[in-house]
């Protein structure tokens, strides 16, 4: 069986896929056949260089005529055009996968589960730092109680490309297309992780309430190529304290201001028993606390019976960001071929956007807020 794909956007997340999608039959030989079928955007001239660059058989400009004539839709654009198209494919039986957040507002968030829901087919939420090699070897720990009872969570993402002032307007900018800032572009990666990690089952992933911070540092940015300013209606930096069910505490923050994090992605959970922290700066690595030491330990996570590694290099040949999306189109193409549930689907999508609605909440409201 051959999945022919089809892919709405071709820009950074574009990239991103398209690369997986091409080593999978290289590195992960009993992963599906892939075809990359079909590329969709606006600019016919830029899709067709982008097509021919990326590999792909053809291009549309209406993701209308693409939903229900492929296997499998990939939904890589802007967060404003997450809903319509997903939905389309889902109602046309089409398997979706989605970049995050879900989409801009809560509501659409929920519109998209439920299609997914009465769909009843494959559907994913591009949560791309589940699938790091480190990170599900501390799953593994938390799983099996190396750490004890959770009493301390944190979760930060950290970046720094918005810190000149003068630096251009973008649709991230804008809260009608990217409905916030660094509150769902990078929070939304920080809460999955958390309830994947100490989470549990339900939609608030054991998170019980939040306080929420937004701030926006810069009001308005120069619009590329011309002489104009657009204003800036997103955060530029967040942070929240949670409370969990299980009466861990959490706290979250990113900012796109933080100067000299590039993609900084940290996460801490200290326990009873021992603690562990992981920084995406250094995704093969993961310091481990366990009780009884005096200090931690650095772990390499690359040998041959870590997760996923068995499919790259000897033992310390270390990979990189990019491989994290080989792994879940891996899982992805895998779960569409089978015709299995896929995790993190739309419900996790959803789960991580009602937290963020939370934190939004809170920071108007200026009080804690329950995550219903």
């Amino acid at each position: 069986m051959t999945i022919e794909v089809g892919v709405l956007g071709y820009r950074f997340m574009g990239k991103a896929h398209a690369n997986a999608l091409s080593r999978l039959p290289m590195f992960f030989p009993d992963a599906p056949d892939v075809e990359r079928s079909v590329l969709v955007g606006r600019d016919e001239e830029a899709l067709r260089e982008a097509a021919d660059r990326l590999g792909f058989d053809s291009i549309a400009t209406d993701w209308t005529d693409v939903v229900d004539e492929v296997d499998v839709f990939y939904n890589l654009g802007p967060n404003h055009v997450h809903a319509e198209p997903s939905v389309a494919a889902l109602s046309a039986g089409t398997p979706v996968f989605c970049e995050k957040p879900l989409a801009p507002t809560l509501e659409d968030a929920e519109r998209m589960a439920d299609a997914a829901l009465d769909a009843g087919v494959t559907n994913g939420t591009a949560f791309n730092y589940r699938f790091v090699p480190a990170i599900r070897y501390a799953k593994r720990l938390l799983d099996d109680g190396e750490l004890g009872e959770i009493h301390h969570v944190r979760g930060r993402y950290l970046q720094d490309w918005l810190v000149d002032p003068d630096a251009p307007w973008s649709w991230r900018n804008d809260e009608e297309m990217a409905g916030s800032g660094a509150l769902g572009d990078l929070g939304a990666h920080t809460v999955d992780l958390l309830r994947y990690l100490v989470g549990d089952d339900d939609l608030a992933g054991g998170m019980e309430r939040v306080s929420g911070h937004l701030q926006t540092f810069v009001e308005e940015r120069p619009v590329e190529g011309s002489d104009e300013t657009r204003p800036v209606t997103v955060d530029d930096a967040y942070s929240a304290q949670v409370e969990f069910e299980n009466g861990a505490m959490g706290t979250l923050e990113a900012s796109r201001f933080a100067n000299g994090h590039k993609n900084d992605h940290t996460i801490e959970i200290h326990g009873s028993k021992g603690s562990l922290r992981f920084s995406l700066e250094r995704l093969n690595e993961l310091e481990l606390l366990r009780e009884g030491d005096r200090g931690y330990e650095t772990i390499l996570v690359t040998d041959e019976d870590d997760p996923y590694v068995d499919h790259w290099w000897p033992p310390g040949h270390v990979i990189g960001w990019e491989h994290t999306f080989v792994h879940e189109n891996y899982e992805f193409l895998r779960a569409v071929a089978e015709g299995d549930e896929f995790v993190p689907g739309f419900e996790e999508g959803l789960a991580a956007q009602r937290v963020l609605a939370s934190i939004e909440e809170s920071d108007e409201r200026g009080e804690w807020v329950a995550i219903e």
